[in-house]
C-alpha cells in the first residue's frame, strides 16, 4: 500500500537537505516516491510506494536525526482523520497549570517535580495527582482567575489545527488529567467541540485539597477515545490522538495517528510521530492538508 511521508520544518534553508537525508531513507527502505507536493511553507508531502511502513518511519526518524525537522510516515489511506483527542497541559498550552497554581501557594518547585515524574511515567498518575492537589489545600479560588488569565496561553498551531478539523468534519476534544476550571475556557478559546477534565473540590471560597473521584487518568483518556469513536460510528484508525505525556501513551498507541508534542523520553519513543519543532499546525500537514485548506481565525475555510 503507498504510504505517505511528510516533513515539516520551521527553517526554510534546510528543505533540501531534509529531502536528500529523506530520499536516501526511502531507498534504504525499498521505495520510490511517486508523487510529491509542497502543502505550505516548510511543509512537504510525498507519496511512496514499494516502502514498508515500519522500515520507512524507522528510516525517516534517522535520516532527519539532529535537524529541526518534523516526519510522519503513514498509510496514505485514511490519513485525514475524523476524530481529534488532544491533551491540554503543555500540548493545546504552554504550561502545567496544576505547577502553575501552585506558585501562588508558594510551592511550585515540589509539585512540578512531582509532576515531572508523573509525566515520564516513573510514579503512577492518580497518586501523584493527589498529592500535588492536597498542597493546594486553603488557595483561595480567586488564584485559579488570576492563574488563567496570567499564564494560559494556547501553543501556537493549536486554534488553526482543530477549527480547520472542525471545519472539515470532524470532531475535537480536548481530553486532559487536569480542572476543568481551565478546560472550559481553553477548549472554547481553541475551538473543542468538548473537553473532559478533573475537578477541583473546594467550599466556594478556596481549594480543599482534593480531586473529584474516579480521577480522569491514562485508562480514561483511552476510554474517551473509545467511547468518542463509538459515537460517531468509526473505527479507532480514524482518530489522531496527541499529547506529551505518560498518561496519553493509552489514547496514543490506540488512535490511528498517536503523535508525541514535545513530550517525555517514553512517549517520543512510543508514538507514530513525533512534533519537536514545527507548530501544531504540522498535525494538518501530517493529514495531508494544504495551507489554503486551513481554517480562518471564524472558522471558516479559506
Amino acid at each position: 500500500m503507498d504510504l505517505a511521508l511528510t516533513f515539516v520544518t520551521p527553517v526554510a534553508d534546510i528543505v533540501l537537505a531534509a529531502r536528500d537525508r529523506l530520499e536516501g531513507a526511502v531507498a534504504a527502505a525499498g521505495g520510490h516516491v511517486k508523487a510529491r507536493a509542497d502543502l505550505g511553507p516548510g511543509a512537504t508531502d510525498w507519496i511512496v510506494e514499494g516502502a514498508s511502513l515500519r522500515a520507512l518511519r524507522e528510516g525517516a526518524q534517522l535520516a532527519v536525526g539532529g535537524m529541526p525537522v518534523d516526519v510522519c510516515v503513514q498509510l496514505v489511506e485514511g490519513r485525514r482523520k475524523r476524530l481529534l483527542l488532544a491533551d491540554m497541559d503543555s500540548t493545546i498550552i504552554g504550561c502545567e497549570c496544576l505547577d502553575e497554581l501552585a506558585d501562588f501557594a508558594g510551592r511550585k518547585a515540589e509539585v512540578a517535580a512531582i509532576t515531572e515524574r508523573a509525566m515520564r511515567g516513573e510514579i503512577g498518575f492518580e497518586g501523584a495527582l493527589r498529592e500535588r492537589v492536597a498542597m493546594l489545600a486553603d488557595l483561595p479560588l480567586a488564584a485559579i482567575e488570576t492563574c488563567y488569565h496570567e499564564r494560559v496561553r494556547l501553543n501556537p498551531g493549536a486554534r488553526t489545527l482543530v477549527t480547520t478539523m472542525a471545519a472539515h468534519g470532524a470532531r475535537c476534544v480536548l481530553v486532559s488529567g487536569g480542572f476543568k476550571n481551565f478546560t472550559g475556557r481553553v477548549a472554547r478559546a481553541a475551538g473543542f467541540h468538548i473537553d473532559h477534565a478533573n475537578t477541583l473540590i473546594d467550599d466556594g471560597a478556596r481549594l480543599l485539597g482534593a480531586v473529584g473521584e474516579p480521577i480522569l487518568g491514562r485508562e480514561a483518556k483511552l476510554a474517551t477515545l473509545e467511547r468518542e469513536a463509538a459515537g460517531l460510528g468509526i473505527e479507532l484508525s480514524s482518530a489522531l490522538a496527541v499529547g506529551d505525556g505518560a498518561n496519553d501513551l493509552a489514547m496514543i498507541h490506540a488512535a490511528g495517528l498517536g503523535v508525541a508534542y514535545r513530550a517525555k523520553p517514553v512517549v517520543a519513543a512510543e508514538a507514530d510521530a513525533r512534533l519537536e519543532h514545527a507548530d501544531l499546525t504540522a498535525l494538518l500537514y501530517f493529514q495531508g492538508y494544504a495551507a489554503r485548506e486551513f481554517a480562518t481565525e471564524s472558522g471558516t475555510i479559506r
